[in-house]
């Protein structure tokens, strides 16, 4: 039978099938290979007299350390746009990291009763400009969370952001029940040097949902300082008419993407974020966040 991993604790995965739920052990042969397989993992199971075996963990389409789990298809980025305000950079960090793991991002802007003409707020015209879908949302009043639960179905999708934004009070809400503490609660069971967290699938509203936050460590190595600007979608429309084919976007003469900033067609704050990293690249800089 195939089926995806929702579980695992103590060497035991429970693995969701068409049939139900299977507990499961994994086969010697993925430790020979190094191999552990995760939450999210799509596989191959056996099953006889109530044991399942994993048989066959199939090739993952990405996966994540922290929180551990695999075939991510979408993040919700969460940031508040007041208490804590909005940092840019930080933003710009996390949608720079799903498009390196090849997950789509919904940026979520919660606490929008706090802003006025929460529409022209610097952050939100940035992620507009961008190109990336974004959601306005009041979780503790339940305003825009309709809208959130439409984008679950066939999905795998984690959350992701700053502490203090409402991750946890969106995530209770969709799921109907308390699947992460919220408030100083939480501060004191992330900081618990004994406490063991184990990722878990929810299944809610026809897809998965990751019950833990994503992205704890943000550690981004590029490969070339030419692969920066892949993660920049904004810039594919311009990219291919610049003067020069391996243009960076930096000093060169040329550059459709230059012009596009000074005519406002790119955000500034965008692009200016993309040339500090490309700098740091250059430098060859590892850009750990």
């Amino acid at each position: 039978m195939e089926g995806t991993i929702i579980k695992g604790i103590g060497g035991f995965y429970y693995v969701k099938t068409d049939n139900g739920i299977c507990e499961c052990k994994a086969r010697g042969k993925f430790r020979n290979k190094g191999l552990t397989p995760m939450v999210g993992d799509s596989v191959i199971i056996s099953a006889k007299d109530g044991n399942g075996a994993i048989e066959e963990i199939k090739e993952r389409k990405n996966e994540l350390i922290r929180p551990p789990v695999s075939n991510i298809s979408q993040a919700f980025i969460v940031f508040a746009l007041k208490n804590p305000d909005i940092n840019l950079e930080l933003l710009n960090k996390f949608l720079v990291q799903c498009e390196l793991k090849n997950i789509k991002s919904v940026v979520c802007f919660n606490k929008v009763d706090l802003v006025d003409n929460y529409e022209q707020h610097e952050a939100v015209k940035m992620i507009i400009n961008a190109g990336y879908n974004c959601l306005f949302l009041n979780a503790k009043k339940e305003i825009g969370l309709d809208g959130l639960k439409e984008k679950l179905k066939d999905n795998v999708t984690v959350f992701c952001g700053p502490s203090g934004v409402g991750k946890s009070t969106i995530l209770n809400r969709i799921v109907g029940r308390t699947v992460m503490e919220t408030g100083s609660v939480s501060d004191k069971l992330k900081r618990g040097k004994h406490t063991t967290r184990h990722s878990e699938l929810v299944e809610v509203h026809g897809g998965f949902v990751v019950d833990t936050p994503g992205f704890s460590t943000l550690d981004l190595n590029f490969e070339s300082k030419e692969e920066l600007q892949d993660y920049f979608p904004e810039f594919s429309q311009y990219k291919h008419e610049c003067k020069f084919s391996g243009c960076l976007h930096y000093k060169e003469p040329g550059c459709e993407v230059k012009k596009a900033v000074d005519e406002g067609d790119i955000d500034l704050n965008r692009y200016q974020f993309y040339i500090k990293n490309l700098e740091e690249v250059i430098k060859g800089g590892k850009n750990k966040w």
